[in-house]
């Protein structure tokens, strides 16, 4: 099972392409806003250089935004 964090922020258009890439492919996700700083804290946690959204991890590792999230889907079903 693959595990996927997506941390976006309103008004995205990248944020909202990203989430349909996912759900387009079936593929379940876990969705943070950082439109709170308490969640705007949690992605500096994870990535302090971070600064774009959307910002993507699978399975813990960072892929990126929208296009490292397309990279990172070629090279899973490629794999599998």
């Amino acid at each position: 099972m693959i595990d996927i964090l997506i941390y976006t922020k309103s008004n995205c258009p990248n944020c909202t392409a990203a989430k349909m890439v996912l759900k387009i492919q079936d593929l379940p996700y876990r969705e943070i806003s950082v439109d709170s700083e308490e969640n705007r804290a949690l992605l500096m946690k994870e990535d302090a250089k971070a600064r774009q959204m959307p910002q993507i991890f699978i399975n813990g590792q960072r892929v990126g935004g929208l296009a490292g999230l397309q990279a990172a889907l070629k090279q899973i079903k490629g794999a599998a």
